[in-house]
């Protein structure tokens, strides 16, 4: 049964009439809206009230309408008809055509035209939440663009745009016979002290884009266009997104905000429990500090989870609770809390339609709770006392005003004992270094709060740093974060609420030194930390490819570079922080680590090509290729892994290209080849990328960095080596068009493919194995690629059977020559030419190459907790049973070369390590 059909009108009247004079007065003077509401009908009772509008005379339309609109949805929700949701929506679409229609009449008086073309208001606050309540002010924002502003033609822009606004103030707020329709309240304009009543367009995009204050940030979490040009609102609000949400966490931003929210608490003299004087609205655990709590974790989280970019306080707050941002637990205190306070403050307005939230004196409070259904204040105010417990409790874990007895001690001599007792060396010494930290030398612990915050995560920052490996190097790589992070007050704070997280980046600070190095040069990877979509694997090259543009800060190529090296580094650093915790399997990391690098590698092709052709032009019919081999070829990056390329061109290599500064096909490409190696090597102020090896090209350094694909052909038959060719097997063209690739392709295969003499090939592969072996020792017990056994072992017979199969393989069993490795056992498989059981063996030793180049280097054994972590990352319970397998796995691989190869070989260990 519906809430309308069980609501309780006759009662609801009734407590109107007996305890609300407003609301009384209202419904003696509309006698046919009371009939509607009397029968139960209060869908029929708003459209009445919409009625009320169509009056030719916007003054009096409106506020005839707003008075009908008032009663009709406070009777709903006095009889339980309209849950509260509805009478927000309802209230605040009212004021979206009111505030529209005020714009439409302004603009027509002057100009005689109903078109509100270039004049803009954004919604804010409640209002852009659909949130309103019955005496709310509106906080819109009005901007106007002097290009396309409807206006007589002797008008100026500007003068236009502000008569206008005054108007729209005028029709709303004023007070006439008939009452208000809205106060309207332009405060929250930029710079409202010195700025017109409307902003020109390009003047507010460019206080959004470099001079707005973090407050504003908040406010427009819940901004929407509504009303005048809202397609042209919308458009301001995408070219503002980027300031709004932000990618990274901007811990120094989220601060100024909490700290606004202290300074309203702070400067609240009423009375810090529920009882006469009580502020709803700004007391401890109202309203205020429930849309705060939301907004801000929506601000720490919604550049990166667009989930949370949602208006609404109890819709943020579900939002938060899905994406596991706050507890479960505490979404539904504050929702069901931010409800039933939003109810009472309804409640206190309906009296008298006064815009107030404050408790009154106990007589009037008895008449407010017996309007509310109950049976005097005293009921009231218990109910409101424990909600308001509830959820400032809540809120202050998020601003830090909490028990201060859990504070760490902070004296070097009482903390060298605790560090003693955690079984740290030189316990002295680091308790000295420790209050060092508080000392004024980083900014990062400068404040007090921040100070205050520190000294509440120490206690387990310490425990947590005691039970790692390496307890030295994560004292250095925190101490590096401090340094480089200008505030830290909210990542203390989220460490300490969230112990997984401290968990995750203690991990991250010891268990690997690739990682640890790069958190302490790039604090802003915190972020990763904190981010649950961020541990998840990225997508596809294009998705990849469309954050690297969504991230550049301008449309330039010395920001498209950094923003490749950014979004690079930070799916790196994820990738690694999944690996490390077992969150992923290595093998898929190792996929996710090579579409990355494909999406960096094509967005600096076309970057640099472009670049390149504002000097030289380009030259028609012609175009780069890149080639890549080896892990990248095969798509199984490690994070230690160079990008082998070789790039080709098309067309002639004598054409000349057409710009201002032409240059000859193959200086041309050759120059270009260079431009975009540099594009991926060298550091910018983001830092490196990647080392690029294009050694693999036709006569390797000695030869030119770019060729024709008809001389690359051409070399591949006549004078290559069979190591190149069996490169080859493993090779993707990685950037060009369609049919490049497609031409490219088929001269990879037919040179991969091509009749050979099976002895010669054995030979060439044995002596070549060979020769590695002497020159190139493994580095440790753990060096899974140079090992006998290894993976270097498995990738020779993997390519001696395809360039051995050749042409009549393929014509049997194509997938044999796929370039990723993992996928081409299974088709040698299938061909008889390999046992089942070893496909195993290479994903094990893959899965220990991709791990291992995080946590354990330098393939010796690491210590116990990266042991641990390496054997979770390969699907084993201990390292020792991990060290089992891949001996059981190296002698397969061992006894599969002499099936196949004809050569016994020997399992020695590495030299110098016993």
């Amino acid at each position: 049964m519906s809430s309308e059909a069980m609501a309780d009108w006759h009662g609801a009247l009734e407590r109107a009439e007996a305890h609300s004079p407003f609301l009384k007065r209202a419904l003696e003077r509309q006698p046919g809206l009371r009939d509607l509401l009397a029968a139960g009908d209060g869908e029929a009772a708003l459209q009445w009230s919409r009625k009320q509008g169509e009056c030719e005379d916007v003054m009096v339309a409106l506020r005839r309408e707003r008075q009908a609109l008032a009663a009709a949805v406070a009777i709903g929700d006095l009889a339980g008809a309209f849950p509260l949701s509805r009478v927000v929506q309802e209230l605040s679409n009212f004021a979206d055509r009111a505030l529209d229609r005020a714009i439409r009449a302004a603009i027509e008086e002057r100009t005689g035209k109903d078109d509100p073309t270039g004049f803009i208001a954004l919604a804010l606050g409640k209002q852009g939440a659909h949130e309103l309540n019955y005496s709310s002010d509106i906080d819109p924002i009005l901007l106007f663009d002097p290009e396309t502003l409807s206006r007589r033609e002797t008008d100026d822009p500007g003068d236009a745009a502000q008569r206008y606004a005054r108007r729209v103030v005028k029709l709303l707020g004023e007070n006439t016979a008939d009452g208000y329709v809205l106060r309207v309240d332009l405060r929250l304009r930029p710079a409202s002290e010195i700025s017109p009543l409307a902003v020109p367009y390009g003047s507010a995009l460019k206080h959004y884009q470099g001079e707005a204050l973090a407050w504003e940030r908040a406010a427009y979490v819940r901004a929407r266009a509504a009303a005048g040009d809202i397609g042209r609102g919308r458009e301001f609000l995408e070219a503002i997104r980027p300031f709004i949400w932000r990618r990274d966490l901007d811990f120094g931003a989220i601060e100024e905000i909490r700290e606004l929210t202290r300074r309203i608490r702070e400067s609240y003299k009423g009375p810090p429990h529920p009882g006469p004087g009580f502020d709803l609205k700004r007391g401890r655990g109202g309203i205020r500090e429930i849309e705060f709590y939301a907004q801000t974790h929506q601000l720490i989280h919604g550049g990166r989870d667009q989930s949370l970019r949602v208006r609404g306080t109890r819709e943020a707050l579900d939002a938060l609770a899905a994406a596991g941002r706050i507890e479960p637990e505490h979404a539904a205190i504050l929702g069901e809390g931010y409800d039933r306070l939003r109810q009472v403050e309804h409640r206190l307005q309906m009296v008298h339609d006064r815009q107030t939230h404050t408790l009154p004196e106990p007589n009037a409070l008895d008449n407010v709770a017996q309007l509310d259904g109950l049976a005097d204040s005293a009921a009231l105010v218990d109910e409101l006392a424990e909600l308001s417990e509830r959820c400032g409790t809540i809120y202050e874990q998020l601003i830090g005003e909490r028990d201060k007895s859990d504070v760490a001690i902070s004296q070097p001599e009482k903390m060298a004992d605790t560090l003693s007792e955690k079984g740290f060396a030189e316990p002295d010494r680091l308790a000295e270094r420790i209050a060092g930290w508080r000392d004024g030398r980083f900014q990062s612990l400068r404040s007090a709060q921040a100070i205050e915050a520190f000294d509440r995560l120490l206690p387990a920052l310490i425990d947590a740093i005691a039970a790692s490996d390496d307890p030295d190097r994560a004292v250095v790589r925190w101490e590096a974060i401090l340094e480089r992070a200008p505030s830290a007050i909210t990542l203390f704070r989220l460490l300490d609420a969230r112990p997984a997280l401290l968990d995750r980046l203690v991990a991250t600070l010891t268990l690997t030194p690739r990682l640890s190095d790069e958190l302490a040069r790039r604090p802003e990877l915190l972020d990763t930390l904190l981010d649950r979509e961020a541990l998840e694997l990225p997508g596809s090259v294009e998705e990849i490819i469309a954050r690297i543009e969504a991230a550049a800060e301008r449309p330039d190529y010395e920001a498209t570079l950094d923003a490749i090296r950014v979004v690079t580094g930070e799916i790196r650093f994820a990738l690694g922080v999944q690996l490390i915790e077992g969150l992923s399997d290595p093998l898929d990391i190792a996929a996710a680590l090579s579409r990355t690098a494909e999406a960096g590698l094509q967005v600096a092709v076309r970057e640099t090509e472009k670049e390149f052709a504002t000097a030289h032009g380009r030259i028609e019919g012609s175009e780069l290729l890149v080639l890549g081999l080896g892990r990248l070829g095969g798509g199984a990056l490690t994070h230690a892994s160079d990008l082998d390329i070789v790039y080709l061109f098309t067309g002639d290599f004598s054409a000349q290209s057409d710009g201002r500064r032409p240059l000859g096909g193959t200086h041309y490409f050759n120059r270009l080849a260079s431009r975009v190696s540099a594009a991926l090597s060298v550091p910018t102020a983001q830092g490196a990328l990647y080392e690029v090896d294009t050694r693999l090209r036709p006569q390797g350094v000695q030869g030119p960095l770019a060729v024709s694909c008809e001389a690359f052909a051409k070399y591949q038959e006549e004078k290559a080596w069979t190591w190149e060719h069996m490169a080859l097997a493993r090779s993707r063209v990685l950037v060009g068009s369609q049919g490049a690739r497609a031409d490219l392709k088929a001269i990879v295969d037919s040179v991969v493919r091509k009749p050979r003499d099976e002895e010669k090939l054995r030979k060439a592969v044995t002596s070549m194995r060979a020769e590695m072996a002497e020159h190139k020792q493994p580095g440790g017990p753990l060096d899974v690629k140079l090992l006998r056994g290894g993976l270097v072992d498995f990738e020779f017979i993997i390519h001696f059977l395809q360039l051995r199969g050749g042409r009549e393989l393929a014509a049997s069993h194509v997938e044999a020559f796929d370039p990723d490795l993992g996928a081409a056992i299974p088709g040698l498989i299938a061909a008889g030419l390999l046992p089942a059981e070893i496909a195993s063996a290479y994903d094990l030793m893959t899965r220990m190459l991709v791990a291992g180049r995080l946590l354990a280097p330098k393939v010796e054994q690491p210590p116990e907790s990266a042991a641990r972590a390496l054997a979770k990352a390969c699907g084993e319970k201990t390292f020792d049973d991990l060290l089992h397998r891949l001996t059981n796995a190296r002698q397969s691989v061992m006894v599969l070369w002499s099936n196949i190869l004809g050569e016994r070989i020997e399992d020695e260990k590495p030299e110098g390590k016993q």
